[in-house]
């Protein structure tokens, strides 16, 4: 195989609130609830915003599902930095269980905080905020009596057969050019949940919508080919 880079930046995973509980939401008549909430250290202070209603002296905090390696992560985080006094941990049970917990809490304009990550569609639907947690330390997230720093974004890459570079340069070059960002990702993602799109459909949607970004991929006369068929695509 051969590693010809990454397809975006970076793909963080954290925690996250919406938007709105920081900023507010003139739009929706939603007022800052949290205007100072901005690390994992602030929570405490704020842990009524979040009240478990099954034990509502403490906040509520939607961990990933059971089974999953960052579940454990997340517990010994929530220890590390002391969240435990004021917070109990959610098992959301499922991945569109934790989607669906967020999703409802936005619309109803509520206080929201768990685990999620990014490129994902419901990130591309909701603006959410990244609590700050400390800079990642390879030492420090790797006690697993420790855990108390922010997640290392993991790396997406594109990797190909090694006889491809021979047998299709063309294909090689278009691959090693190929570049999108985060932002990109959860759009289109969020346009393949909201209209039951298939992988054909979210294309054609990533070609007209990021002209710009694919064009820098390919000769020009091959561009103006693809600018033509896409005319032809309801």
């Amino acid at each position: 195989m051969v590693d010809l880079g990454p397809i975006f930046p970076d793909a963080p995973q954290g925690w996250y609130v919406p938007t709105y509980m920081i900023k507010g939401d003139p739009e929706r008549g939603i007022e800052p609830m949290a205007p100072d909430l901005k690390s994992v250290y602030d929570l405490p202070r704020y842990w009524e915003l979040f009240k478990d209603p099954e034990m509502p002296t403490k906040g509520r905090f939607h961990n990933s599902p059971p089974g999953w390696a960052v579940t454990e992560i997340n517990e010994i985080k929530f220890k590390t930095y002391g969240l435990d006094e004021t917070f109990n941990l959610f098992s959301t049970g499922s991945d569109s269980a934790l989607s669906a917990s967020m999703l409802s809490a936005y619309e109803r304009g509520q206080a929201w905080v768990g685990y999620n990550w990014e490129p994902n569609w419901v990130m591309g639907q909701l603006d959410m905020t990244k609590l700050e947690e400390p800079p990642y330390d390879p030492d420090v997230y790797n006690d697993l009596s420790n855990r108390g720093c922010a997640y290392p974004a993991a790396k997406v890459l594109k990797g190909i057969h090694v006889d491809l570079q021979t047998k299709a340069p063309e294909v090689v070059e278009l691959i090693r050019k190929y570049e999108t960002t985060l932002e990109q990702n959860n759009d289109f993602l969020s346009y393949m949940s909201s209209n039951n799109a298939d992988t054909e459909a979210a294309a054609i949607y990533f070609l007209k919508t990021y002209p710009d970004t694919w064009k820098a991929w390919m000769p020009e006369d091959v561009a103006q080919k693809v600018e033509q068929a896409l005319k032809e695509v309801n």
